[in-house]
């Protein structure tokens, strides 16, 4: 199973949450299987989905769940203590970890070797991580959702992308809209 695949499963369960997408082809994607205002698509800053996501959640209420990616993490690893320490019980990430950089060829991440990305959370003192197999996250999520407290999913899935038209609308156009769902609330 592949990013793409995990993003439509997951997809009906995103659509009432606050979603910040991982930067390039994840947000390519997710914008292709099902665009909502809801989701915020990062066309730039690789390893900030995490944080900004944080941020978010720190600032209001709903459940924000942020879709990242191996690679953005390890390219921010001061997200992870910085998660920690800033308990937001209506954060989510959600680490689709598929062992390589895939916005930017495949080439592989040290989380694809040796490097345990959970074990790292943990390390960081992040205090519920899971990791699941591809096919478990939706179930995963779900429950996460439901247990109503900050947690770190780290999916473990193949490398591959899906083949997905760029994100016409404008980087300030998907702003825009996004602060508007937010204020909806």
């Amino acid at each position: 199973m592949i990013r793409s695949e995990i993003l439509k499963e997951i997809a009906p369960i995103l659509r009432e949450q606050l979603v910040v997408c991982n930067i390039g082809i994840p947000s390519q994607e997710l914008h292709a299987i099902d665009d909502q205002p809801t989701n915020f698509y990062m066309l730039g800053t690789m390893g900030l989905a995490s944080s900004i996501g944080l941020g978010l959640a720190l600032s209001q209420p709903k459940p924000v769940i942020v879709i990242d990616g191996d690679g953005s993490v390890l390219t921010n690893l001061g997200t992870l203590p910085t998660i920690a320490n800033n308990v937001s019980d209506n954060y989510i990430l959600l680490i689709v970890d598929n062992g390589s950089y895939g916005s930017t060829g495949d080439q592989p991440t040290y989380a694809g070797q040796k490097t345990s990305l959970a074990k790292m959370a943990e390390a960081a003192g992040c205090d519920r991580v899971i990791e699941c197999q591809a096919e478990d996250t939706g179930r995963v999520l779900q429950e996460a959702l439901d247990a109503r407290q900050m947690t770190i999913i780290v999916s473990k899935c193949e490398s591959g992308n899906a083949k997905m038209p760029p994100i016409t609308m404008d980087p300030v156009v998907i702003r825009d809209r996004f602060m508007k769902a937010v204020q909806a609330g």
